[in-house]
Parts: structure tokens; sequence; C-alpha cells
């Protein structure tokens, strides 16, 4: 059942593909795979194999990758990605030997894929269950880690039709996972192989917040001025914050959205009518007065959120009014409060830094306004809500250091 669905699946994908240069530029680095990687691998290299689905999964197995390329020496890399959001940000990624889409998971695919790659160990981060290529990974007693997983009750694995499927689980060596509740549900279905590590996104902002360099735009943007940083908002987070500061001369913002098409672009500056507004990209050559003058940077490009942040006194990171939030301990590693939306029930983080009182939940624009009137009027909260998102962040790091001490018992 398992491979009849992927097998339609993957004809969907290609019917798709017709519709949607996202899902055509997947359907393509698909099929140019496994002409790359004959191309690139070497047959008489070890290789250890790293599969994030996207960006947000390769950021959170980037400390391990780049720890274990340190540790282990004589090994190549091989990055695989399933998403184009991931792939085409970082398919020249440095820290890796060979970066290529992972082929959809078919018995044939699978099959081949190792045979060209025969890796001596391989990561999976966080979601990952692909049930041939872990199969088949297993029938040659080849390590295999999940990394950052979660788990939670709702998952098909602990249900009693997903007997079947969670038998993908017994071919992993290790996991990883990031909290107790994860530990206790795969105990329940009698796995053991388990070890509470704590998140590697920790150790991954921490590592960005200590390589930050300086945006002088974005410097000369601020002027002195108190700064709100809005990251990876969409559309009604948008709507929720923009006005709010209509009316407050003593604030600038800084808005990267997470989607940078044009009129997506265009839509932010018509809620932002009446304000200064400049453009990231169009505003390095511009004047200084230019730049201090303005009310608000829109970063129309990618790469540049996670120092942008440090320029902040109050952040807003999206999505929570949509599928899911973004990055929060990207916000929180800087020492600021961090507030979002209210789809975030599935994020330990969210829940924990809203514990802490690093964190703020808003559900409209009314507790938005709440919020920031606290923070703006009140400097002992801002800093105490400051201070607790900063310590929280620190307090989780050191996940990547207890996966490798792990894995370097068993992979010399």
């Amino acid at each position: 059942m398992y491979n009849l669905v992927f097998y339609i699946y993957e004809l969907g994908v290609f019917v798709a593909s017709f519709f949607s240069q996202k899902i055509k530029k997947m359907w393509k680095g698909e099929r140019a795979a496994f002409a790359l990687l004959k191309e690139k691998v070497d047959p008489n290299a070890e290789y250890a194999w790293f599969h994030a689905a996207s960006l947000g999964e390769f950021e959170q197995g980037r400390p391990i990758i780049e720890e274990y390329r340190r540790m282990f020496p004589d090994k190549k890399i091989l990055l695989t990605f399933f998403s184009p959001s991931g792939y085409e940000v970082r398919k020249d990624y440095d820290g890796a030997d060979i970066v290529c889409y992972l082929p959809i998971d078919t018995p044939t695919n699978a099959i081949r894929f190792l045979r060209t790659v025969r890796p001596v160990v391989a990561f999976f981060i966080k979601y990952e269950f692909w049930y041939n290529y872990l199969h088949i990974l297993r029938h040659r007693k080849v390590p295999v880690y999940s990394v950052s997983s979660i788990f939670r009750h709702d998952q098909i694995f602990f249900k009693w039709y997903g007997k079947q499927y969670r038998q993908v689980l017994n071919c992993f060596t290790h996991f990883f996972v990031q909290n107790e509740q994860s530990l206790q549900l795969l105990h329940s279905i009698g796995l053991d192989n388990v070890e509470v590590t704590g998140d590697t996104r920790f150790d991954r902002v921490l590592q960005i917040a200590g390589r930050s360099k300086d945006v002088k735009e974005v410097e000369t943007f601020c002027n002195g001025k108190r700064i709100f940083v809005a990251g990876s908002s969409w559309q009604p987070d948008e709507e929720i914050f923009i006005p709010y500061f209509k009316d407050k001369p003593d604030w600038k913002m800084i808005i990267a959205p997470h989607v940078i098409d044009e009129s997506h672009l265009v839509q932010i500056e018509h809620l932002l009518e009446g304000k200064q507004v400049v453009r990231f990209t169009k505003v390095k050559d511009a004047d200084e007065e230019l730049l201090r003058s303005a009310d608000v940077m829109i970063i129309d490009c990618f790469g540049l959120l996670s120092s942008l942040y440090k320029y902040g006194e109050v952040a807003y990171v999206g999505g929570g009014f949509g599928v899911s939030i973004h990055n929060l301990p990207e916000a929180a590693v800087w020492q600021m409060p961090v507030i979002f939306g209210p789809n975030n029930e599935k994020f330990m983080e969210a829940q924990e830094l809203k514990a802490c009182g690093g964190g703020k939940e808003i559900k409209d624009a009314a507790d938005f306004r709440v919020v920031m009137d606290a923070f703006a009027g009140d400097p002992r909260q801002l800093s105490a809500s400051a201070k607790a998102a900063g310590d929280y962040v620190k307090s989780h790091s050191g996940a990547t250091e207890r996966v490798l001490q792990y894995v370097s018992k068993t992979d010399k």
C-alpha cells in the first residue's frame, strides 16, 4: 500500500509540475539526482549521508554536519533535500561534498540511490521516515540516526491502525529526541534505543549569533530609534502588527517577509501607506539621509534575517496564523521578547518561551496592542522578558555535542 501511494504521488507531482514552478524544480531535481551522483560520487570514499526535508531541517542539522566533518575528516558528506526551499538555497553549501535532491521513496529509487552512494552512516533530521530507504539501510547494517526528532501522540505510529507503518521505526539505530514526551511515546511501543538530547537548532542559532556580521545599511536606518523586527511574516501577521505602528513615531520597523515576490511586497507597502518605506536591495547606493529618515525597511532578499534580529528591541515571528510558526530561537537568542500567533501548540519552544516569559502569544490585533503597550511603556517588563528569552536559548544548547558523543563511540 505504501509503495502504491508513492507511485501515485510521483504521478501527481509530474502533473502538478506543469502548473507550479516550485514543483517543477523538485521534479527536475529528483530526475537529475542520479546523473549528479554518478558524476560526483567517489567509489573509493566513505560517505556520511545527511537528509533534511527542507531549509529549516537543514539549519537544524547543520551543527551536526559541521562537527561530524571536523571529527571524521576521512569521511565525505552527502546532503539531500526533499523540498526546493532547502535545495535551491543550499545547493552550493560547502560543508558537504555532494548536495542533491532525494529521489522519491520507491523501491527502485531507493535501491539505485543506495547502490550508488553506499553510505556508511545516515542521519535523518527531525521528521523523515522513508520506508524503503530505511529498510534497505537496515538490511545493509548501516547505522541510522534520527536527530532532533519529536513525537506526538496523534502520529500514526501510536494509533491502533499504524502498527504496520510503525515498523519503519525499527530501522533506526538510535533516536536523539527533543523532549521527554517523545521518549515516553517511543518506550510505549517497545523502543528503548532513545535518548533525550534536545534540539540542535539552539546550537545553530548560538553559532549564527556568534558569527553575525554588522549590516551597514540597517545600522544607518536604525538611527537611534526603537526597532521592531518582524521575521518570516505572512499577510495575516502583517495586518495585525503594521497598524499598531502607524502612530508610533519613536519606533521603526524591519520587516522580513516569508514570501518576497513582488505582489506580496506591494501588499505590505499598501498596508504601510503614510510611512516612508525603503526596500533593502534598493538602498545599497542610496544616500544616508534617506535611510535615516525612513520609517520601515522591507528585507526583499533571503539570508539576512538571522543577523537582523540583533537590531531589534522586540521581535515578531510569523506563521502563527497559518500552518505553523517559524524559527523562534533565531530571534530569542538575541535576548529580546518574541511575539507570535496562536497556531503554536505543536512547538515545544513556543510553549516553553511562554512559560518562562520570553515569548508572548497573541490571537488578534487587540492582543498585540496590549503586549506591545506593556513592552513599550514598562522598561522593567521588557528587560525581564528579554533576559528570559536569551537565557532560555542558552539553557537548551549542547544537543550537538551529546549526539556526536554517542555516534563517535560506534563510528570509528
